[in-house]
């Protein structure tokens, strides 16, 4: 895929992008410039992989679904994070016109990546990234939700098969909603951060 032109068209589009060769280099990034704040996280295996909640939590005030205090469950830490200064999940999918796809289940990434936030980091490897909006979106619904269904084992053909999306009225879909970022959201801070390497879904 053609980074440089997926990075001029982002900028173009209003996102600051900082790109990195590896995970630990931008997680040291994000543990710099992200400092005495209230911080959300989307439910995101990207992030987890990077150990961004450990990093972040010894000068950060940090809410992350998927390190829930003991007396609060998902729901509760996800709408919290809808609150916080600053916000950081990944993305399904990226064109290399700069489009950002996302696909929710419960909705809680999705609307923590549009408002609210004084800044919102979207941190994603280079294997999310596909030549057109087209592509993207079928990325998204036949690579990362299957997969995403697979890893959290969920009752749906997708995760039963791994192959595809057979848009199915499982009570256990995750494929809900989707977004589009066309461009970055007025009124906030975003900012991509592309790393070369294979990460997440």
């Amino acid at each position: 895929m053609d980074i440089e032109r997926t990075i001029k068209n982002l900028r173009q589009k209003g996102y600051k992008v900082s790109c990195f060769e590896n995970a630990e280099d931008a997680a040291a990034y994000l543990n710099r410039i992200i400092d005495q704040k209230s911080v959300g996280f989307g439910d995101s295996t990207t992030l987890l992989s990077m150990k961004l909640f450990e990093r972040l939590s010894s000068h950060n005030e940090v809410l992350d679904p998927q390190n829930c205090a003991a007396e609060t469950d998902f729901m509760d830490t996800a709408k919290q994070c809808l609150t916080t200064e600053v916000y950081l999940t990944s993305m399904n999918a990226l064109s290399e016109n700069g489009e950002i796809v996302n696909m929710d289940g419960t909705g809680n990434r999705i609307a923590g990546s549009l408002f609210g936030h004084e800044k919102v980091f979207f941190v994603c490897g280079t294997n999310k990234l596909v030549p057109t909006l087209e592509e993207a979106v079928w990325r998204v619904r036949n690579i990362a939700a299957p997969q995403n269904a697979m890893r959290l084992g969920l009752k749906t053909p997708c995760a039963k098969r791994g192959d595809r999306c057979y848009d199915c009225s499982s009570p256990e879909r995750i494929c809900n909603g989707m977004m589009i970022h066309f461009n970055k959201m007025h009124g906030i801070e975003m900012e991509v951060v592309l790393i070369n390497e294979q990460l997440g879904f």
